[in-house]
């Protein structure tokens, strides 16, 4: 009878054990299925808050642009208002500066027309030089334009002997068929300019290339008025010394006699005047 009782008991225990262990695993997994719940609701709200954050980022960029466009608005609002109380003599104002306007136009246009005549007969007088002394070599003479003035560059071989200033009967010859031409342009004034290498000038009562440069400048002018008629008046003589060489390594091009040929002031400024009363400069007044 006692053993009985005992294994009943015994059975009771192993049921009631069997029992727990299956409502803790029940329970386990509702646990689980609680914490995955929970994650996935934890995802969810950080999502929102994220788009929240997105949301409130625009909807201030969005007031900053409205509040731009309204000052915008109201800046064009003001400047039409300013445009249409434009008084009568902010429109005479305007007028004035446009009339300034078209008058410094039709200057620079009167300028360059008188220029555009001052090439023309810069032009003719090379055209008429190289007609005179187109027999030369190129290494003797050199006729060119810069900048709105004839330069006729003649080597010292042709014009001088070495150390010399005294001007050689073959550079008669050559300074005879510039003055025919510098003669028949009585507009022009010139001058010759003396141009030496830099080896100093030691011989006789010369003290150095400046002394030698200037005296052969003056022997040349000298030639032009007392042996072929040209105006005095019209002559410059210059001496320049080595200072302004044209070559580094041809000490001989630097030895040189330069006539810079160039219009009278006053006479360019006639140019100019004449253009202010063409018609067609003036728009007929």
């Amino acid at each position: 009878m006692k053993k009985i009782v005992l294994g009943c008991l015994g059975v009771t225990l192993l049921l009631s054990s069997c029992v727990s262990q299956k409502k803790y695993a029940d329970l386990e997994a509702k646990q689980k299925e609680t914490q995955d719940l929970l994650n996935s609701a934890t995802v969810k709200l950080n999502d929102c808050l994220e788009e929240k954050a997105t949301a409130s980022s625009r909807l201030q960029t969005l007031e900053d642009q409205n509040a731009f466009l309204k000052a915008n608005n109201q800046e064009l609002i003001n400047n039409m208002g300013n445009l249409t109380t434009l008084t009568t003599k902010g429109a005479e104002n305007l007028e004035k500066s446009l009339e300034s306007l078209k008058e410094k136009d039709l200057t620079i246009r009167k300028l360059n027309d008188a220029i555009t005549r001052r090439d023309s007969v810069n032009l003719s007088l090379v055209q008429s030089l190289k007609g005179v002394l187109g027999n030369l070599d190129d290494e003797d003479i050199e006729i060119s334009v810069e900048k709105g003035v004839v330069f006729v560059s003649i080597s010292d071989k042709l014009l001088f002997s070495s150390g010399s200033y005294n001007v050689t009967n073959r550079a008669k010859e050559v300074l005879g068929k510039v003055a025919k031409v510098v003669n028949n342009k009585p507009d022009f004034e010139f001058m010759v300019e003396g141009h030496t290498d830099d080896v100093p000038y030691r011989s006789g009562v010369l003290l150095d290339n400046w002394d030698l440069s200037v005296k052969r400048a003056t022997a040349v002018v000298r030639i032009l008025q007392n042996d072929f008629g040209v105006d005095p008046k019209r002559m410059t003589a210059a001496g320049r010394a080595e200072y302004v060489p044209v070559s580094q390594t041809e000490k001989s091009k630097n030895r040189r006699t330069r006539i810079v040929v160039l219009p009278k002031i006053d006479q360019f400024y006639s140019m100019i005047e004449e253009g202010m009363k063409d018609p067609a400069i003036n728009g007929g007044r």
